[in-house]
């Protein structure tokens, strides 16, 4: 397959070129390449997008999403390889959960599905999961996801046993004592609307405790979603010294604040919360200069049923996976914080990187995954047109640029924009 006439983004620069795959690898690029292709005449093409931070729901919550209609939303949303949490029922914390959603994901054939395993049996904070069995059955990272090891001695033996097989761990930051059940930041909105907050401490603390046992133990770790201007610089400050520690953020968190919660829509509340300004600026600094490697969804769709409840009894979380690229160009690149070449790395290039993963380029030799976008197309964000089963943004109505065209896979079409 040839794909013609794209301003792709390699390693060395923006280049106007044609970009042939054979067998499921990019065999060639250059700047003309004979015989008939695919034209991308006004498009960008980017290396596959990686999401390292996806809810995929199955097995056990299939109200919410499965394995197929996740895929169908990674696809159109430009993702070609995405990591999913183990929060699933029964808990993804075995080679059995591991292998049985590698094969579900192989069967639907939209893209690839790496598996994230989880750091205790059931989640519960109290043993081990087996994580030999897992790792052997395809697991790529270990996470207890929404909630953290409270067990400082047990989260150490883990990050010792994941790196013997080579996984890192993705630490979900948070002191449940302290955000004690809270469902916003606090601060002057959560006074306003009267609802519990949360303090940015809840986050930093385990911020800090696992930037601390990396420096102690001389291992990785991986900070998931941060949204502290106080835990970008712990994390900052830990790299500038040397500690293997990586990070990612979300789209809500460098687009959103807290003032998003002033009438109560329940989609606007997530773990951790939206915070004030102060954070979001940070965010995006974190961004620019390194301190937060990569750009994650925390794709987390939910029923209608989850959302459609008072505030407080609502579920967390967004349904990101078709709108993570749009808001991620329309707020950082057009407004002068990050170039294209660094949202390829914050998307696809930092995120094969830290897992491991074969990808995050546009290279000779490399995998066919490519990710075409009409960077100047302006759409609105409408979730009555998401294939993902969960609806719940709080984006809705937003205008937003860069429109995903094609989705290449293994050199594939895993999705094509249908007018």
């Amino acid at each position: 397959m040839i794909f013609k006439h794209a301003e792709a983004v390699l390693p060395g620069g923006i280049k106007r070129c044609d970009v042939r795959t054979e067998n499921g690898i990019i065999a060639e690029i250059a700047p003309e390449i004979e015989g008939e292709g695919i034209d991308l005449s006004g498009l960008t093409l980017f290396p596959g997008l990686i999401d390292m931070h996806v809810h995929l729901r199955e097995p056990g919550f299939e109200r919410k999403e499965d394995i197929e209609s996740g895929c169908r939303a990674a696809v159109k949303g430009g993702f070609t390889q995405i990591c999913c949490m183990p929060n699933t029922d029964p808990v993804t914390d075995n080679k059995v959960v591991v292998s049985y959603i590698k094969a579900r994901a192989k069967e639907v054939g939209l893209c690839k599905v790496h598996p994230i395993g989880a750091i205790t049996k059931g989640q519960q904070g109290q043993e081990l999961a087996a994580i030999g069995g897992m790792k052997a059955a395809g697991a790529v990272a270990l996470s207890e996801d929404g909630k953290s090891v409270a067990n400082t001695r047990l989260m150490a033996n883990a990050m010792l046993y994941a790196s013997d097989f080579g996984l890192k761990c993705l630490c979900h930051c948070e002191d449940a004592y302290l955000s004690d059940g809270g469902s916003v930041h606090e601060g002057l909105y959560s006074t306003l609307t009267g609802l519990k907050g949360v303090v940015r401490a809840a986050e930093d603390i385990f911020i800090a405790r696992e930037i601390l046992l990396a420096e102690s133990l001389g291992l990785p770790v991986h900070i998931c979603h941060v949204s502290t201007y106080s835990g970008v610089q712990l994390i900052r400050e830990a790299k500038a010294r040397g500690v293997r520690v990586t990070a990612e953020t979300c789209p809500h968190y460098f687009t959103l604040t807290d003032a998003a919660i002033a009438d109560f829509d329940t989609d606007t509340k997530v773990n951790p919360p939206l915070r004030e300004e102060r954070d979001r600026l940070a965010v995006i600094e974190g961004l620019k200069d390194g301190t937060i490697d990569c750009i994650v969804t925390d794709h987390a769709p939910h029923h209608e049923d989850d959302k459609n409840v008072e505030y407080e009894q609502a579920a967390s979380g967004i349904s990101g996976l078709e709108t993570s690229f749009a808001l991620s160009y329309t707020g950082l690149v057009k407004k002068g914080a990050l170039t294209l070449q660094d949202l390829a790395e914050k998307m696809s290039g930092a995120p094969a990187k830290i897992l491991g993963l074969t990808g995050g380029a546009i290279a000779v030799g490399a995998p066919a995954d490519l990710t075409a976008v009409d960077l100047k197309e302006e759409w609105t964000v409408d979730p009555a047109l998401f294939v993902s089963k969960g609806k719940n943004t709080p984006f809705k109505g937003r205008k937003v640029f860069g429109r995903v065209k094609y989705t290449v896979v293994d050199g594939k079409i895993g999705y094509e924009e249908r007018v």
